[in-house]
């Protein structure tokens, strides 16, 4: 995996994936920014989220579930020190969906964050707080 991230002036920054995506990151006028884009720490918390949902939706499409919709709310506490790392995630899944058992949303948000996902599971192991849980909609 590759990525590119170059300075465009005061703390504004464009990250280019391997695969040719871009996302411009910015900070806070009080920082030197315009506030023009995401902030790096906000995506490093999307991407935890987006890790941790794609497996979601995947065991429960695998497992042939009529899954209709995944929104994972994600909330974080950092350290009030520097480096303002994480302290605690918690992401709450709302899974929507025919027929959808609990049991089976549960066992597929504990796969994620058990087995699955690499972003939630490296930051785990570096002492991030990481918790999980779910709600079922009837559609």
């Amino acid at each position: 995996m590759q990525a590119t991230v170059k300075w465009v002036d005061g703390v504004m920054f464009v990250g280019e994936s391997g695969s040719g995506h871009a996302v411009i990151m910015d900070g806070p006028p009080d920082l030197g920014g315009r506030n023009m884009g995401i902030r790096p720490m906000e995506m490093l918390l999307l991407g935890v989220g987006g890790c941790s949902s794609f497996d979601v939706v995947q065991i429960l499409q695998k497992g042939r579930n009529d899954l209709v919709g995944c929104v994972a709310e994600l909330t974080a506490e950092r350290v009030d020190a520097v480096p303002a790392i994480f302290s605690k995630i918690h992401l709450h899944f709302i899974v929507s969906g025919r027929d959808l058992k609990p049991a089976t949303v549960e066992r597929a948000v504990k796969l994620s964050a058990e087995k699955y996902c690499s972003a939630s599971i490296m930051l785990g192991n570096a002492g991030v707080e990481i918790t999980h849980d779910f709600e079922v909609i009837e559609v």
